[in-house]
């Protein structure tokens, strides 16, 4: 017995399907329905016609993304969610326009040759010794400490650097995730930063609504680098993170924050989630490209941050060949994307839980869309 409760829109309709298999054929009986049946849109089909067969990508998770024998959240986060399959957003076109067709999608991550781009993180146990964080001024928004800092952590850009200063820690014993944004060690063994926040990886909850965190959209950042790990592995099976300059004074879901005083609606919210074109072509580019750009087709990008247009991020690593990846990504201009409404996805507004069906639910759509 398969009880489904789904929401689409404002209609609710709660389904009891019992299914049979026998001989390769699904028999189903559907019962009462409760609600009056949707009736879908060109614009909130569901689901959308490109979903055309159980094996379509977005039946079924995958496995989750792991880091160090920890979940990158559960298969079922939005972060681990195939959007390849959902409709564009209708405001698609303007988002394009408002971060730049004609701007090339840039990799704002190396090898370290050209210099500390990238957002690096650092792995730790439980046996680490956690040290007191001071925040301000976010701190009303923040997640207390201590942190298990190690002393040879590693900052974006560097020890000198004054940029962002993120510092991202995996404990792995506990499977915690911790992140600051303009982290500075103080001489005591204290940290000074304008805000933090810590994540379980084996949970869905997010932040509280309009908090910050050590992104502007309030989300995690971990979850949304590019690897080497995964380079090596030849598959990246989640969304990353990239910024925009303009962002509007507006945050969807999964964000919980945003930072801008632009209200204009053609401008894109924090949270915001874009793909790669399907019919992009993608056969010419090197190895390490077209794993990224899989990648974005499949999974897409989530816009986390005010920054430099179409930079996507990634953990700086030896296994980067810089000059090959700005050569191919030279090649792959905004106008390529588009961006998805994956409003469709969402089963609770304060969890990162995505609704994923399965291929034995998938089968049984004509009977949700009579």
């Amino acid at each position: 017995m398969l009880n489904k409760a789904l929401s689409f829109g404002s209609t609710l309709i709660a389904l009891s399907l019992c299914a049979t298999l026998s001989s390769g054929v699904v028999l189903a009986t559907p019962s009462a329905e409760v609600a009056t049946k949707p009736q879908p849109t060109a614009q909130h089909q569901f689901p959308p016609p490109s979903l055309q067969s159980p094996t379509a990508s977005g039946v079924s998770p995958a496995a989750a993304p792991t880091i160090a024998g920890c979940p990158l959240f559960p298969a079922n986060n939005i972060w681990n969610a195939k959007v390849d399959w959902l409709p564009r957003d209708s405001r698609s076109d303007a988002y394009i326009n408002s971060i730049g067709p004609n701007t090339e999608l840039h990799a704002d991550f190396g090898s370290g040759i050209y210099g500390d781009y990238g957002i690096p993180y650092t792995i730790t146990t439980g046996a680490q010794i956690s040290v007191t964080i001071n925040f301000s001024p976010y701190g009303s928004e923040s997640d207390p400490g201590p942190y298990p800092i190690p002393p040879n952590v590693h900052i974006e850009g560097g020890s000198s650097s004054t940029g962002d200063r993120h510092v991202l820690v995996v404990e792995k014993d506990n499977c915690k995730l911790y992140e600051m944004y303009k982290a500075y060690p103080q001489g005591n063994g204290s940290w000074n930063a304008q805000s933090g926040a810590v994540y379980n990886l084996n949970s869905n909850a997010l932040r509280t609504d309009t908090w910050t965190s050590a992104d502007a959209a309030g989300l995690p950042i971990f979850p949304g680098l590019a690897r080497c790990d995964e380079i090596l592995a030849g598959e990246i099976n989640h969304a990353l993170r990239f910024t925009a300059d303009d962002t509007q004074k507006k945050h969807i879901w999964p964000a919980r924050h945003d930072a801008s005083s632009i209200t204009d609606m053609n401008v894109p919210p924090m949270g915001q989630r874009f793909r790669l074109k399907s019919s992009f072509d993608i056969s010419g580019f090197s190895s390490q490209a077209q794993v990224i750009l899989t990648a974005l087709k499949t999974y897409g990008m989530i816009l986390a941050d005010n920054g430099s247009d179409w930079y996507i991020s990634g953990a700086p690593g030896s296994c980067w060949d810089d000059d090959t990846l700005v050569y191919d990504f030279d090649q792959v201009l905004g106008s390529n994307f588009e961006a998805v409404d994956e409003s469709f996805l969402m089963l609770d507004p304060n969890s990162g839980q995505a609704f994923i069906f399965t291929p034995t639910e998938f089968l049984f759509m004509p009977l949700i869309r009579r």
